[in-house]
């Protein structure tokens, strides 16, 4: 596994930031949060910045469809600290578009998740609007 670019752990690149409290249940044997339990945070985190983009695309007779999820997990994650979730537009394509998001606890990144998202209608796949567009070049990653 690559090591990721300095600026990926920085909270301070993404636009949007939420943070939520870990559970005692996502602990493992090892007594970190396991990886299922990190996987939901990162979603958990993606849902709040989707609804933070705008209108929700069932107003439009859309869905938004996860293609791939790619989670690094760079050092253990404990419980009862809670987890602070950056996320941010890496790439805006015709139908899809990537997010990625970082998650901190106690000031150090935990872990790095990188999801590509499409937009599908009645009739399969569709454009990325222009007020979508707009909010997302709004909320791009800050890169270095």
């Amino acid at each position: 596994m690559a090591k990721p670019e300095s600026w990926r752990l920085e909270l301070d690149r993404y636009p949007f930031v939420t943070s939520t409290d870990t559970r005692f249940r996502d602990l493992d044997i090892m007594g970190h949060i396991n990886n299922v339990a990190m996987a939901g945070i990162f979603e958990t985190a993606r849902v709040r910045f989707h609804r933070h983009l705008g209108r929700h695309p069932q107003d439009q007779g859309v869905r938004w469809l996860v293609a791939s999820v790619h989670l690094e997990y760079l050092q253990e994650a404990h419980y009862p600290d809670e987890i602070t979730m950056g996320c941010a537009i890496g790439h805006v394509g015709n139908t899809s578009w990537q997010v990625v998001s970082a998650a901190f606890q106690n000031g150090e990144c935990v872990a790095i998740c990188d999801s590509v998202v499409v937009t599908h209608g009645p009739d399969g796949r569709r454009r990325v609007d222009d007020y979508l567009r707009e909010a997302m070049a709004a909320n791009a990653i800050r890169e270095g």
